[in-house]
């Protein structure tokens, strides 16, 4: 296999100049977010000194997800997704101006910045799934995966980079011109989708109100190549997500050094960049069945691992593995939502997938405290990794779709393939 066919595959950039200023839009915004997030966790404990206040920012950032998300999603499979985003877009700049103002002037309690926070994260639950439809429209189906890598890639990096700018630019600029920064990058964001044509569903719309959400979960039980991609990504976070472990594993095993920890947490996003960046020999094997499976299981077997050994550099080197393989897993799992879901139906598949990646990290860390109260750190890790690879065997077994992999799946009692939709032309 030559080096060409592993890098990742840029073929999105060079035949669509839409995708292309999506990509841009989209990184500048996440890099802006991740910066946001840094500025609200500083500014929350500068104000309290609180554990429990700086905890209250992950469920302000959780909740909107979990209550709007299918309702949104349903009302994005009723609209313009173009005019959705932009809206939703111009919502999320319109609040960290807010941010900024009160950053800037420092008059608000910290309930109020918490109000702000859900309203960010209320905009981002219609805004999700409206982007959701973007790049199965935008790009030939055999270019998806690729696309999905390219945002997966550059999101990775802009999580590995957003925290280290927003510390620095916190202590040189303030809290106020952090959250202005980041109102200017959903301005690229908004450039980003401008040039879209209008893209209302392909097929009949969702019905209104409760009925259209039902209708979402119905296709989400009853279709089983995407309900094994759920479950496969609800086993890899609900079930063994490792992050709340790091200090208590780095204390038992590695001595409480503050540098290990931090490099415990880098290696993982280390491995999702490079994994990405070498995505193409896999995006370009037309198998995201297999291929998200393993990743799920490989996942779950480093962090196992990683609760073994005592050795840093093994352990760095086990995480390193782990990002790698969920960074797979992600791009995988995330073709096939996009690719086996009627386009009419994709904003409430796009929305439910947003709502478990919101829930079953925070989840899988409450999970990780809970036993390692009970037990230990390592104990912690090694059922967790177990019991992951174990749901991942399980899936693969009840799933053939999954294992085969290579054609969009049937729906429940079909005959023949739900055309996700084709791509559209490129805008102005």
């Amino acid at each position: 296999m030559n080096l060409a066919r592993t890098l990742i595959d840029v073929r999105p950039l060079r035949t669509s100049p839409v995708f292309r200023r999506l990509l841009i839009g989209r990184t500048v915004s996440v890099l802006g977010s991740f910066m946001t997030m840094v500025t609200v966790m500083y500014q929350v404990w500068d104000m309290t000194h609180s554990t429990v206040w700086t905890g209250a920012v992950g469920l302000a950032q959780a909740l909107p997800m979990m209550v709007f998300g299918l309702i949104a999603g349903s009302w994005v499979d009723r609209g313009d997704r173009r005019r959705i985003f932009l809206l939703a877009t111009v919502g999320q700049a319109a609040v960290s101006l807010l941010l900024a103002v009160q950053g800037f002037t420092g008059h608000v309690p910290v309930v109020g910045v918490l109000a702000l926070v859900a309203a960010q994260s209320s905009c981002s639950a219609v805004g999700g799934p409206a982007a959701g439809v973007f790049v199965p429209r935008l790009l030939p189906k055999d270019q998806v995966a690729a696309g999905l890598a390219l945002q997966q890639v550059t999101g990775q990096a802009m999580m590995l980079a957003g925290p280290a700018l927003g510390g620095i630019l916190l202590g040189w600029a303030g809290i106020g011109t952090c959250y202005l920064i980041d109102a200017l990058s959903f301005g690229l964001a908004f450039y980003g989708a401008f040039g879209l044509p209008a893209l209302p569903p392909a097929g009949e719309p969702s019905r209104a109100g409760l009925h259209g959400v039902l209708d979402g979960l119905r296709f989400l039980g009853g279709h089983r190549a995407v309900r094994g991609a759920l479950i496969t990504d609800l086993a890899s976070t609900v079930l063994s997500m490792p992050t709340s472990l790091f200090p208590l594993v780095n204390a038992e095993r590695f001595g409480g050094s503050p540098r290990t920890l931090g490099l415990f947490l880098s290696a993982l996003a280390v491995g999702g960049i490079a994994a990405s960046a070498l995505s193409g020999a896999v995006t370009r094997l037309g198998r995201p069945g297999p291929v998200m499976l393993c990743g799920a299981g490989i996942w779950g077997v480093a962090l196992a691992a990683f609760g073994l050994v005592r050795d840093p550099w093994a352990g760095l080197g086990l995480l390193v593995l782990a990002g790698a393989a969920d960074a797979v897993s992600v791009i995988s799992r995330s073709t096939i939502m996009q690719t086996h879901t009627p386009d009419a139906l994709l904003g409430r598949v796009t929305a439910a997938e947003q709502i478990v990646g919101q829930a079953g990290p925070n989840l899988g860390n409450l999970r990780g405290g809970v036993v390692a109260g009970w037990t230990s750190g390592a104990t912690a890790l090694v059922s967790g990794g177990l019991l992951c690879l174990l749901a991942v065997v399980w899936v693969g077994t009840k799933t053939p779709e999954l294992r085969g992999g290579s054609v969009p799946g049937l729906y429940a009692g079909s005959t023949s393939p739900q055309p996700a939709g084709g791509p559209v032309p490129d805008g102005p």
